[in-house]
């Protein structure tokens, strides 16, 4: 049996952020494309932010892209809008982490396009100061100039924290030294990460984390429900997720086996037990939460830890699958 009753205490980020062992990501919020929202699915969402609170999470992140068919930055509106309304039934201090898209129209004014898009981002999610401002992805030649515009923001007192998302170890260590110059300590690296995209273990970036004391955010934890047990070859979701899972649901089935018998001996379901792995590897996973059932699922992964029998089983596992190459794909830009 693995630990149970583990008291979970907040991680503290630079800005002296306090966040719980895992957050919750917005991407679907507000997302038409590839997660099928629309305007019914508010109330829902608004009820799984909710319920995270009531379980303890209070780190929720969203992106100003995130909304595709709803429009810009619609996530962030809908998670600043629950943040306000949610604020008064908790005692804990509620953290909303957003990302700026280094878009190639950006690139010519550089760390002035990261002031705009910072003030527009803080509009939307109705405060003066952002938690947690990330770059979404790195910005080629023009990262040194979006690596200022983040300092920029951090020195102007308009975000509390700086982060960057799907950097590589090599891009992450040259933005850490930037911001070390400027006395500026980088607080997050978020990146795809799971039982079945374990590249993070593999080309250098988690051990870069480490060294650097960069936490690491896990987008995807779950990879995009695959990991919940509810679908199978012969049972697939609508949708994008659906051509991405036929390929390789069949190929998954012995991970799948390996969660629920794991889930069944400590009263836990495979997403749970997925979530719990990330965590015992001291990674916030941020898994998605469309309503008010998944969120309370989500947080049946906090307060108790897997076995080191166990841990080792489903690394053993999920390391054939790498090997393999049969691990779900990343974000085309991811880890560069």
């Amino acid at each position: 049996m693995g630990d149970t009753g583990v008291k979970e205490e907040m991680i503290v980020l630079p800005g002296d952020l306090k966040v719980s062992r895992m957050g919750v990501g917005a991407w679907a919020w507000g997302d038409r494309v590839f997660w099928g929202y629309d305007d019914s699915q508010e109330q829902e969402a608004q009820k799984g932010f909710d319920k995270a609170v009531a379980c303890g999470v209070n780190l929720f992140d969203t992106a100003e892209v995130y909304g595709i068919g709803t429009g810009w930055g619609h996530s962030e509106t809908l998670c600043g809008k629950f943040a306000r309304e949610c604020a008064d039934k908790t005692d804990m201090e509620l953290i909303v982490a957003t990302k700026f898209a280094p878009l190639p129209n950006r690139f010519l004014d550089g760390r002035k396009a990261v002031a705009r898009a910072l003030r527009a981002s803080l509009e939307r999610l109705g405060t003066d100061r952002c938690d947690l401002y990330q770059l979404h992805w790195p910005g080629f030649f023009s990262d040194r100039q979006f690596w200022d515009g983040l300092a920029d923001a951090y020195d102007a007192g308009l975000v509390r924290s700086v982060g960057v998302s799907n950097y590589s170890a090599k891009r992450l260590r040259a933005v850490h030294k930037l911001l070390k110059e400027r006395d500026i300590p980088l607080a997050t690296n978020q990146i795809q990460y799971s039982l079945l995209h374990r590249t993070p273990e593999m080309n250098g970036v988690k051990e870069a984390c480490d060294e650097l004391g960069v936490k690491i955010l896990a987008y995807s934890p779950l990879a995009q429900g695959c990991l919940t047990g509810r679908y199978s070859s012969t049972n697939l979701p609508s949708g994008p997720r659906g051509r991405i899972f036929e390929q390789r649901m069949d190929k998954v089935d012995p991970l799948l086996s390996a969660l629920k018998r794991i889930g069944e001996k400590e009263g836990k379901t495979c997403s749970q037990v997925a979530l719990n792995w990330l965590i015992c590897k001291d990674v916030i996973p941020i898994p998605g939460a469309r309503n008010e059932r998944q969120a309370e699922e989500n947080c049946g992964a906090l307060g108790w830890r897997l076995s080191v029998e166990d841990m080792e089983e489903l690394d053993q596992v999920s390391k054939s699958f790498v090997d393999s190459s049969v691990e779900f794909p990343g974000m085309p830009l991811a880890q560069m």
